[in-house]
């Protein structure tokens, strides 16, 4: 007999308790960060399981803390997250959220009980705005030079060193009172698409994949109370479907043979790998019907939640989603709530190492954000440099890089602007894109440079051609220059693994020689 049985139908048709069971299984983004669209309200009432914000949704702390009580007003359960990887990577600089250096470059130094402390810090800011789901750590292994879309967000290709800094990671977030969630699961480090943009397949064998389960396992054991799932199709797993949509990796795999027992949520469903193969509704249904907990809808237009939504309600209806998976799935979802929804009031930092000190409200976290403290520590241990002089004083600096990814937001720091908080006499071009007339703008800037000292910085420019030929172009004409990697490691001088302000600050400082 289900559960859901006997109790009285609500506005879907289905029983009240399948209705709420359905909502709790969908995690909602939304415009707007003042206040609380309608819509949204009317999801939370019917037991929405938790809503992610996004940089749209954010103006400063106060406002973020007004946000957050005013959802928790309508429903004390519900999850309220964010993606907070560090190193750039997030969307709380205008809370004056710490800068710490990316996984990467954790990865680089070595030190546990380092990555704990930045971890501590990103996890007490968030505890002190009201945020208590945290999208992070990437438990992905970087294999592939031409993977775009990992990099420098993962503690790099060893499962040993992955493993090392997510256990210090898982815990030193528990320690806040928030909950952490290891992704993308079972590994997006051996594709050459991102999901966001496409269906992205990992064509390699069995054995080849066991090592990137090895950071999965670890997060397991470590008590990680989510996981989230890559949309990455796996032939050696499942020819037929990527992990977010296969029951052969959510079931078997995941819950049988690595004894996960948490929630596991899914990766976006409007990215393109699910939207444009399947379409996002039908994915929220194939997903949970796989064993996924959680859907996250992460686009501002409620309407695709809604869409989804009524596709899962629509398959309970038909008997095509059995209420009892949606059940389980919910019932996994209410545990998670009951130990992370509602923020204390007071967080402890771990007992084993010195945190910052605890965060009680809206005033700890509220202000600029700095570059001091354990992150700029860590990001000056990252750095590894070679042939560089002991000072390059007012260089002129030509900063090469992407723009900034839409869905990671990282905030387009630039290496000018470190250079100049340390040397007021540095000068420089930051570009972050090809140019129309690439050999006028190498002329400008040797003209502008003249005779002081030059710097060329490139970020992952292996994916970005116009970066080499620009470097390159640079280098015939200044051989003496000193070369900069932001990225992954690319024969450069100087590398600083991330493009995080305190990675930035970091190789600043060796370049001036402070």
């Amino acid at each position: 007999m289900s559960p859901f049985e006997h109790t009285s139908l609500g506005s879907s048709g289905l029983p009240v308790d399948l209705d709420e069971a359905a909502h709790r299984c969908i995690v909602a983004g939304f415009d707007g960060a003042t206040t609380v669209p309608d819509a949204l309200k009317e999801l939370v009432d019917r037991g929405l399981g938790g809503v992610i914000l996004f940089t749209r949704n954010i103006r400063d702390a106060e406002q973020v803390r007004r946000l957050t009580d005013e959802l928790r007003a309508i429903r004390p359960d519900l999850l309220v997250a964010i993606d907070n990887e560090g190193g750039g990577i997030g969307h709380l600089g205008a809370t004056g959220a710490p800068e710490v250096p990316g996984s990467y470059a954790l990865g680089v130094v070595d030190d546990p009980n380092l990555t704990a402390h930045c971890a501590d810090a990103l996890a007490a800011h968030l505890a002190g705005l009201g945020i208590t789901a945290s999208y992070a750590p990437v438990a992905d292994l970087q294999h592939r030079p031409d993977n775009p879309i990992v990099r420098t967000r993962s503690f790099g290709a060893d499962p040993e060193t992955a493993a090392r800094h997510l256990r210090a990671w898982i815990t030193a977030t528990e320690a806040r009172g928030v909950a952490s969630c290891a992704k993308h699961f079972p590994g997006h480090g051996g594709t050459v698409t991102d999901s966001h943009h496409g269906l992205a397949v990992d064509p390699r064998p069995y054995d080849a994949l066991q090592a990137d389960l090895e950071p999965f396992r670890a997060a397991v054991a470590a008590g990680v109370p989510m996981l989230m799932s890559a949309h990455v199709v796996f032939p050696a797993l499942d020819p037929n479907r990527p992990a977010t949509l296969s029951r052969r990796i959510l079931g078997d795999l995941l819950r049988r043979d690595l004894g996960f027992e948490g929630v596991l949520v899914s990766d976006s469903l409007e990215m393109k790998a699910i939207a444009d193969e399947y379409g996002s509704a039908a994915g929220a249904r194939i997903a949970l019907a796989a064993g996924a907990d959680q859907v996250v809808i992460a686009v501002g237009d409620l309407d695709v939640t809604l869409d989804c939504r009524d596709a899962v309600l629509g398959a309970l209806r038909t008997g095509v989603l059995a209420p009892e998976r949606v059940g389980e799935a919910a019932g996994r979802v209410r545990r998670l709530a009951e130990r992370y929804a509602t923020p204390p009031a007071t967080t402890p930092g771990p007992a084993s190492m010195a945190g910052p000190a605890p965060v009680a409200g809206v005033a700890s976290v509220a202000g600029p954000a700095s570059v001091a403290g354990v992150g700029l520590e860590a990001a000056r241990r990252a750095v590894r440099s070679r042939g560089v002089p002991p000072a390059v004083r007012g260089a002129h600096v030509v900063d090469l890089f992407p723009p900034p990814h839409s869905a990671l937001n990282w905030g387009g720091e630039d290496l000018l602007n470190e250079m100049r908080a340390v040397d007021p006499t540095a000068t420089g071009t930051a570009v972050t894109g090809e140019c129309a007339d690439p050999d006028a703008l190498v002329e400008g800037i040797v003209r502008r440079c003249g005779a002081a000292p030059l710097v060329v910085a490139t970020c992952d420019a292996g994916l970005h051609p116009w970066q080499v030929r620009l470097r390159e172009a640079l280098l015939d004409r200044r051989p003496d220059a000193v070369r900069v990697d932001t990225g992954l490691p690319e024969g450069g001088a100087l590398q600083s693994y991330g493009r995080g302000r305190v990675n930035l600050r970091a190789v600043a400082e060796v370049l001036a020689g402070v």
